[in-house]
């Protein structure tokens, strides 16, 4: 079922993210290579410019280092 605009703008007027880059983003997530580096580079840079969060080298590095080594939860519960 597609999202309709209204749900659009109010995603959009809270997080102040537009529909477009949360479409884009969605797609580099669904289609990109995880297991390549310049991809999750692209990705945490993407979301760090999101969010106005700076990513520190050794972060982004375990960062990368954790979803190449498929040391990333399945499940969310095991997240916390």
């Amino acid at each position: 079922m597609p999202l309709d605009n209204n749900f659009w703008d109010k995603v959009e007027n809270k997080t102040k993210v537009s529909k477009e880059t949360i479409i884009d983003l969605a797609r580099k997530l669904q289609n990109g290579n995880m297991k390549n580096k310049d991809t999750l580079n692209e990705i945490i840079d993407t979301l760090s410019n999101l969010t106005g969060k700076k990513v520190s080298d050794e972060k982004r590095q375990k960062i990368i280092d954790k979803v190449v080594g498929d040391k990333v939860p399945q499940n969310i519960d095991k997240m916390f």
